[in-house]
């Protein structure tokens, strides 16, 4: 199914092919990436808990968010707000409006089941595009602190590593 095709960006279904595809990507600018979560986004998809999407740049894959029906993970769970999930465009692609698009898509999808959509975002500088993006989008952290493997960090523990998976929850009113 199609989204979105205006100009150069083509939003779609993710694809069993983008699974590979995009870890590949992700690893060779540096990230940390296998092709385990794409192909969990595709059963999920399949299942019916969520939309996987994809954009294209020029008929080339550059881009991809999830939209999770009811939260599946932290403060949420459970709570029948939408979830968005695993955001990304690959950094060959920022700046072209595609993650635009994308949040778009994704926000208007929300809108059609609750008022309120939510995600969490990491805290290191490398989500630092993100955090500003979801900042002018109307994010706003939902007062829950900070997040680490799935649990709520404990004030003054000195155990978390700043990696992907401490992270701050945020929520945007759609209507």
């Amino acid at each position: 199914m199609i989204y979105y095709n205006e100009g150069k960006i083509t939003v779609r279904e993710l694809r069993e092919s983008d699974a590979e595809y995009f870890a590949a990507e992700e690893r060779a600018q540096g990230w940390n990436s296998t092709r385990d979560k794409y192909d969990i986004h595709l059963r999920d998809h399949r299942e019916g808990r969520c939309t996987a999407l994809a954009a294209d740049f020029d008929g080339i894959p550059a881009g991809y968010i999830n939209l999770y029906f009811d939260s599946e993970r932290g403060p949420y769970f459970g709570s029948g707000l939408p979830e968005i999930e695993d955001f990304g465009v690959l950094q060959k692609f920022q700046k072209q409006g595609i993650g635009t698009v994308l949040m778009d898509i994704a926000e208007g999808l929300a809108a059609e089941r609750a008022d309120t959509v939510c995600l969490a975002v990491g805290l290191h500088n490398g989500y630092g595009s993100a955090q500003r993006m979801y900042a002018k989008r109307g994010y706003i952290p939902d007062g829950s602190g900070a997040w680490y493997g799935g649990k709520p960090c404990t004030p003054y523990d000195r155990i978390y590593t700043v990696d992907d998976d401490l992270l701050i929850w945020m929520s945007k009113k759609l209507r």
